[in-house]
């Protein structure tokens, strides 16, 4: 099994330069049940093993098209993927060399490497000289980390106090942050919104509504919210959250990668205000899955929570060597790949600029389309788009009307392309983030609405 096999390396690699060299990238799915993947599988692993021929085929031909093809121009439910070729090839390398990102001492150079792609992040941001992190397997996980550590270090945490700790949310935070509280034993305050957008002036009458405020620790912001990509007032909460002393969190999972694009960067006025911030490259960065950017302004706190302590690990918090950064130390994790490699590699090869532009054409496809559907009598646009998701209404339909056509555009491989709700009314939503999507897909979609 550990014998190099140049036969099988052969095998593998040719597969792989063929499907990086579709060109479009198809949808596929064909309707595949768990019966007949079932049936396909049947037998498949026994004792003897199979040719690796035989393997890869049932993989290529049944398994591989029975999934939706994520880094498709026309997959655009939602928040779809679009990683670029260098990045896709460096996870190989990642995979190939067997490397891990957990500590400095197993993986200085995966490490030092990963947090230049950090500070990039962070620059872009706006946050200051010494602020880092780690990449986490997803948004929901970066949420997750950062609310303990404001939990934590909280002047909540210090006063033994027998309340639940609070957590300020907007009504349309991602469903992670509602998870990540109950995990941790926190109840969300829900700020009523205005148009969709939480505000600072919305969360200071929200907290002087209340008697007692000492259990309030923390308030998420959203920079770009899933269901129709609307940034909060950053800088409004930013400094409703000074003033009374609270964690300021800033979910940005989707909407952080807009950083990079001049026309939209005063929407995230804020930002730089952030006591953690998350931005995942998996989305809207061109990343392959999974990689999330999870940055902390002071990270010796986030440290003084997460680092897991024991007798094997403490030769990897070595205090004669501060310069040892641990990826472990910053999030709910020890063991790691180094996720953030690929994202680095692609920085590099392709350089900032080629990010900046990938991301304006994005916006610039948004807002076409925007005006595809203006121009069309038999559909509605519920709200001019913040970033790059756009709610199309259809007068006259219903939950199963909007279910029939989903269904029959992907059956025509037309897009993938799935309803969503809009103050309690289904419309269809349309998430770009694949630069190659281009208006003319849109009014195919927008026709097939008649």
């Amino acid at each position: 099994m550990f014998a190099y096999d140049e036969g099988l390396t052969d095998l593998v690699i040719d597969y792989c330069r063929r499907r990086l060299g579709l060109d479009p990238v198809p949808l596929d799915f064909g309707g595949a049940t768990k019966a007949s993947l079932e049936g396909v599988l049947e037998g498949m692993i026994r004792p003897g093993g199979r040719p690796p021929e035989e393997v890869l085929e049932v993989f290529a031909d049944e398994l591989a098209t029975a999934v939706i093809s994520c880094d498709s121009p026309r997959f655009l439910s939602f928040i779809p993927a679009a990683p670029t070729k260098a990045s896709l090839l460096f996870d190989m390398v990642v995979s190939c060399s067997s490397l891990q990102g957990t500590s400095w001492l197993e993986a200085a150079g995966a490490v030092a490497a990963e947090n230049q792609a950090l500070d990039v992040l962070a620059q872009l941001a706006g946050l200051p000289e010494g602020a880092g992190g780690c990449f986490v397997s997803g948004g929901s996980i970066a949420n997750l980390s950062a609310l303990v550590v404001a939990r934590d270090t909280s002047p909540w945490a210090r006063s033994a106090s027998p309340a639940r700790p609070r957590v300020a949310v907007g009504a349309e935070s991602h469903s992670s942050v509602a998870r990540a509280l109950s995990i941790i034993g926190a109840t969300p305050l829900v700020v009523p919104s205005l148009d969709h957008r939480l505000t600072g002036a919305a969360l200071g009458r929200a907290l002087e509504a209340e008697d007692d405020t000492s259990d309030v620790v923390a308030v998420v912001a959203t920079a770009g919210t899933t269901n129709a990509g609307i940034v909060d007032d950053l800088a409004g909460v930013a400094q409703v959250a000074r003033e009374h002393r609270l964690w300021f969190h800033v979910d940005a999972a989707y909407g952080g990668a807009a950083l990079f694009a001049p026309s939209v960067r005063p929407l995230f006025a804020g930002v730089e205000e952030a006591d953690s911030l998350v931005i995942d490259p998996h989305k809207w960065l061109f990343a392959p899955f999974d990689c999330a950017g999870l940055l902390y302004r002071h990270p010796e706190l986030a440290k003084s929570v997460h680092a897991q302590m024991a007798a094997y690990l403490e030769i990897i918090h070595d205090v004669d060597r501060p310069d040892m950064w641990n990826p472990s130390d910053y999030a709910i994790h020890l063991t790691r790949r180094a996720r953030g490699l690929a994202l680095w590699f692609s920085l590099a090869v392709n350089g900032t600029d080629a990010y900046r532009r990938a991301v304006e054409s994005v916006l610039e496809t948004t807002r076409a389309a925007a005006r595809v559907v203006e121009r069309a009598p038999h559909v509605e646009l519920v709200r001019e788009p913040d970033l790059s998701i756009l709610l199309i209404r259809r007068p006259g339909w219903g939950p199963a009307e909007y279910h029939a056509w989903s269904t029959r555009l992907l059956e025509e491989q037309t897009a993938f392309v799935t309803p969503t709700l809009w103050e309690d009314v289904p419309v269809a939503r349309l998430a770009f983030l694949h630069p190659h999507t281009t208006p003319g897909m849109v009014q195919e979609i927008v026709d097939s609405m008649a």
